[in-house]
C-alpha cells in the first residue's frame, strides 16, 4: 500500500475517496431514513441528458449535468407535493433524463471519448482541481448539515412531527435534494453513473443491521464507505479491475458479511 503513495494518480484517487465517503455518508444517510434511495437512481439518470446536451453544445458536460440533476430534483420535489407519487415522479425524471441524453448523444457529430467515465466512473483520473472543487462542496454540505441537524434528523424520520413543531420542513427537504443533486454530479467521474446509487445505500444498509440512531447510523456508514472504497481501490490497483465496479463489489460483501454475523448473533 504505502509504494503506491509515490504515485500521484494514486494520492489523489485516495484523498478523493476519502472526501466522497463523507458526503456519501451524510447524503446516503438521509435518503435511507427517509426511504428515497431511488431518488438517487432518478438524479443520476437525469444527469445523463445533461451530459448529452453538453456535449452537444459544446460545454462542460459536469455544468450542464448540474443543472439538469438540480432541476430533474426540485422537479420530483415539486411533482410529489401535487398529489404525484414520489416513486411515480422518480420514474418520469428518470426516463425523461434518459431520453435527452440518448438523443443529445446521437445528434453530437464524433465520438464522445469521456462518456464511458461518466457512466461507469474511473476514480484514478481524479484531478487536483476536482479534489478542491468537491472538498470545498464537501465542507459547505457539512456546515449546513451542523447548522440544521436537529431539524434534518426530524424531517428525515417524522415529517409530520417536524410540521407540528413548526421546524422548516420545505426548506429542509429543498436544501437536502440539492444537496443530493449536487453531489451525485460531482460524483460522477469517481464512480460512475451506473455504481452510484451504490456508494449512497450500501454503506448505510449495512450500518443499519445494528443499529437506528441517526448519529450512529451516520457514523458507522462513513467508516464503512472509508473501508469499502480504500479496499476496493487497491484491491483494483493489484487485479487490474475498474475501480468502481471493485469497490462495489466489496461493499456488497461488507453487507453480506453483516448480515450473516447479524443471524448468526440472532441464533
Amino acid at each position: 500500500m504505502l509504494e503506491l503513495l509515490k504515485y500521484e494518480f494514486f494520492r489523489n484517487a485516495l484523498i478523493g475517496i476519502v472526501i466522497v465517503s463523507l458526503i456519501s455518508a451524510v447524503i446516503g444517510t438521509y435518503i435511507v431514513t427517509r426511504r428515497m434511495v431511488f431518488i438517487s437512481g432518478g438524479i443520476t439518470h437525469a444527469c445523463f441528458g445533461g451530459l448529452g446536451m453538453g456535449y452537444w453544445l459544446g460545454v462542460s458536460p459536469l455544468a450542464t449535468a448540474a443543472l439538469f440533476a438540480v432541476g430533474g430534483a426540485l422537479g420530483v420535489d415539486w411533482l410529489s407535493r401535487r398529489s404525484v407519487r414520489k416513486d411515480s415522479a422518480i420514474a418520469v425524471i428518470w426516463a425523461l433524463g434518459m431520453a435527452l441524453g440518448i438523443l443529445f448523444i446521437f445528434l453530437t457529430s464524433g465520438y464522445v471519448p469521456e462518456l464511458n467515465t461518466f457512466l461507469f466512473g474511473n476514480v484514478l483520473t481524479i484531478t487536483v482541481p476536482d479534489l478542491w472543487i468537491f472538498g470545498g462542496f464537501t465542507a459547505v454540505a457539512l456546515l449546513l448539515f451542523g447548522l440544521m441537524h436537529r431539524a434534518v434528523i426530524a424531517v428525515s424520520f417524522d415529517e409530520d412531527f417536524a410540521r407540528t413543531r413548526h421546524l422548516p420542513v420545505r426548506v429542509v427537504n429543498t436544501l437536502m435534494t440539492v444537496l443530493v443533486a449536487v453531489s451525485i454530479v460531482l460524483t460522477i467521474r469517481m464512480i460512475g453513473i451506473m455504481l452510484l446509487m451504490s456508494l449512497m445505500s450500501l454503506p448505510q444498509m449495512t450500518a443499519e443491521l445494528y443499529t437506528r440512531r441517526y448519529g450512529t447510523l451516520l457514523g458507522w456508514s462513513a467508516l464503512i464507505s472509508l473501508a469499502g472504497c480504500i479496499g476496493g481501490l487497491t484491491a483494483a490497483y493489484y487485479l487490474g479491475v475498474p475501480a468502481s465496479a471493485a469497490i462495489v463489489l466489496l461493499l456488497v460483501l461488507l453487507y453480506g458479511l453483516g448480515a450473516l454475523l447479524r443471524r448468526l448473533r440472532g441464533a
